[in-house]
């Protein structure tokens, strides 16, 4: 096994039915639940939008970085590794949230998700591979380096297998309750925001109905007011002769 094969167990691959099998059909198990998550924006949104993705995951959900890739034909991908495998239809709808959070500005049709659960059986293609119909191909790229490929998303030669593994020995799979926390946080947040109670009345005696020398009084003696309120409140009485 290559270090780069090595990698890919370690981040995106399933478990191997006991016969072993062909890596590049390894990316769900015989119960479809998978470990790659793939978020794919398509040309010409670029890479500025998969960026607010990618920074967001991690500065807001607290969840490792995905790997970055360019799919050899029209898009940019972000591949996220979960230590062990989940259901479609969960992957789905994490995937369905980050797309509402930070991609609510792109057209949905320049957005693939995968796993679809409508679509059973269908992922991603795994990374790097030759597109038959070009000969270009896909490959993972760095995080600095991802801009460039905004209009050109793939490469016209064999990426190296060394550089590869190296790009993807730097990410770590997230466990699943830091999964589940992530995909409690984007539920919350995606939730109306509760509208305002409406302002009680002021009850009698209070501020509204009192008079000026009770309201300084209150506002002077009152810890919880700003020591600045509470003096000028003591010379407001001073000066009326209080």
């Amino acid at each position: 096994m290559t270090r780069l094969q090595t990698e890919l167990e370690r981040l995106y691959l399933a478990p191997p039915a006991p016969a072993g099998g062909d890596p590049a059909t390894r990316l769900a198990d015989a119960q479809g639940h998978v470990r790659a998550l793939v978020l794919e924006v398509l040309q010409p949104t670029g890479w500025d939008a998969l960026a607010r993705v990618w920074q967001g995951v991690q500065a807001e959900l607290e969840l490792p970085a995905p790997g970055i890739a360019v799919s050899g034909t029209d898009g940019l991908q972000l591949w996220f590794s979960l230590a062990a495998p989940i259901a479609p239809e969960r992957a789905h709808a994490f995937l369905e949230s980050l797309r509402a959070r930070y991609l609510a500005d792109t057209p949905p049709a320049r957005v693939r998700l995968r796993p679809d659960p409508a679509h059973p059986g269908r992922h991603a293609a795994l990374v790097p591979a030759p597109q038959p119909a070009t000969g270009d191909w896909s490959a993972w790229v760095a995080p600095d380096l991802a801009a460039i490929f905004s209009q050109t998303p793939w490469l016209d030669v064999e990426p190296g297998d060394e550089g590869q593994s190296a790009l993807l020995r730097a990410l770590r799979p997230a466990s699943l309750a830091a999964f589940d926390a992530a995909l409690e946080r984007l539920a919350l947040d995606a939730l109306p925001a509760r509208a305002p109670e409406p302002a009680a009345a002021p009850a009698e005696g209070h501020a509204a109905n009192d008079d000026p020398r009770r309201f300084l009084l209150r506002v002077m003696n009152d810890e919880n007011v700003a020591l600045a309120l509470r003096i000028e409140a003591a010379k407001a009485l001073l000066g009326a002769g209080c």
